[in-house]
């Protein structure tokens, strides 16, 4: 639970920041364009340093990663509370970001190394509950807060979070380390990060800048990057890499870390539009917005551990192909509900759809991708797993973020009012996040479950405690 007060921190974060962006730039005199970069500046760090941290927490131990994450954290969101224009908030959200990516991987890592395979997907369980709730939390609190003590407190919320977190970590998070030392890669860190800052700059960027030859250049030179980077890595495969490639190996690795991004792209597929629909067709508020995708949450939140007890017991195989499956239905469901005046309980029954699937897919998920990964890997794993999350977050950002520009406007030159445009729009979009899951449902049939493969081999040996002086 310690390690999930941490996390909740940071996809709290992704979300909360949204309903304050009117408040903000009131209070601050700042631009919409500056205000936008107060959300994509976090977002970015926090992809870009994935991999780098996860690897450091290979270095350092990632007890020690996650307290510093924790105190860059909860220190630069006194900074982004305080701050007194707009370019001193973006740089206190991009030091946020930091923060966050030098916590996230540790999180994975330390569950790996502390519970046994057999009692991952519990604990997994309770991480994707806690992704739920902050998820859940993000609108509803968002809007609390910004109507009450104002947006300042979206940010100083985090500090007595990251203060307890921070007593809990020294009081019962293992300080876990592998016994043996870590080179650390300079030259594949540098690669990687400026390959990871091209490519999601561009993505993300892409809508403002209107896809111009600036943006494609910044994503080929990404694309040249990330090639170079793969290049690097394959020479430094018996030197201990920032990816080791034979994590690719484990079958269930590579099938679920291709997953994580689907689904990344998948949710941010559905959200986005729904989202501007409720409040641009139905004329809500954010709270109420936020409180008609409540039911996806919590029931999310519910199932999580039991599915995570019950991938333990019978594998994650066939529940990742119903939960995706379930998914799918939900979606499609809201599309077709969706109309001019549609009241807002409607949507409950396939809000509550979309949760008992997303619950029945993130600790499984999580779960078998970990499973087989070696303790003295986990971080790289971590690292790896966390920064295609990310990557597929913006990607599906940046593609459901055209396909409405691009469709709302053909459609309204088609002679449609706004809220008729906006629904057919919907429809057409709603393709994407659909095809996105069934193909990831598909996926799943390649995974191999582990309830049938017990005697195939050993559980990786644990990881080692060595007790620090002083601790």
């Amino acid at each position: 639970m310690t390690l999930s007060l941490g996390f909740f921190m940071t996809l709290l974060d992704l979300t909360i920041v949204n309903i304050a962006i009117p408040e903000m730039i009131d209070g601050l005199g700042a631009s919409l364009d500056q205000t936008l970069w107060v959300v994509s500046g976090y977002a970015l760090v926090l992809a870009v340093l994935l991999i780098t941290a996860g690897r450091l927490g290979d270095l350092f131990g990632p007890r020690n990663l996650f307290v510093a994450g924790l105190a860059v954290f909860t220190l630069a969101s006194i900074a982004c509370g305080i701050a007194a224009g707009p370019a001193a908030l973006i740089a206190a959200r991009a030091v946020q970001g930091l923060g966050a990516a030098l916590l996230v991987p540790q999180t994975m890592t330390l569950i790996i190394s502390v519970f046994p395979a057999q009692r991952r997907g519990a604990a997994m369980g309770i991480w994707g509950m806690v992704a739920g709730l902050a998820t859940l939390s993000g609108p509803t609190l968002g809007g609390l807060l910004v109507s009450t003590v104002g947006w300042r407190w979206i940010f100083l919320v985090n500090v007595p979070i990251g203060l307890a977190a921070l007593a809990l970590t020294f009081l019962v998070v293992p300080d876990i380390r592998h016994g043996r030392r870590h080179r650390f890669d300079v030259m594949g860190v540098l690669i990687a990060t400026a390959a990871l800052f091209c490519l999601s700059f561009g993505l993300q960027e892409g809508e403002h800048y209107h896809w111009g030859p600036g943006i494609w250049a910044l994503l080929a030179a990404g694309a040249s990057l990330f090639a170079g980077f793969l290049l690097h890595q394959r020479g430094k495969q018996d030197q201990e890499p920032l990816v080791p490639f034979t994590l690719f190996r484990d079958r269930n690795f590579t099938v679920m870390t291709v997953l994580v991004a689907l689904v990344s792209m998948a949710m941010i597929g559905l959200v986005l539009p729904f989202n501007l629909y409720l409040q641009s067709v139905l004329h809500m508020s954010a709270i109420k917005a936020g409180m008609v995708l409540a039911p996806s949450s919590l029931v999310s939140m519910t199932v999580g551990p039991f599915a995570g007890r019950f991938s333990d017991r019978i594998g994650g195989k066939y529940l990742l192909v119903a939960g995706l499956t379930l998914y799918a239905t939900g979606m499609l469901a809201i599309v077709l509900i969706a109309g001019v005046a549609t009241p807002w309980y409607a949507f409950i029954p396939a809000t509550v759809v979309t949760g008992l699937g997303i619950g029945c897919v993130v600790a499984p998920m999580s779960t078998e991708a970990m499973r087989n990964v070696e303790p003295r890997l986990a971080g790289a794993a971590s690292g790896v797993n966390n920064t295609i999350r990310q990557i597929g977050s913006v990607i599906g950002a940046a593609a459901i973020g055209a396909l409405l520009q691009g469709r709302l406007a053909a459609e309204s030159a088609a002679g449609k009012t706004y809220a008729d445009a906006f629904i057919a729009t919907m429809h057409v979009t709603a393709i994407l996040p659909i095809a996105v899951v069934m193909a990831g449902a598909l996926a799943c049939l390649l995974v191999h479950n582990h309830a049938k493969a017990k005697s195939a081999g050993p559980v990786p040996a644990a990881a080692t405690r060595e007790t620090v002086p002083g601790r």
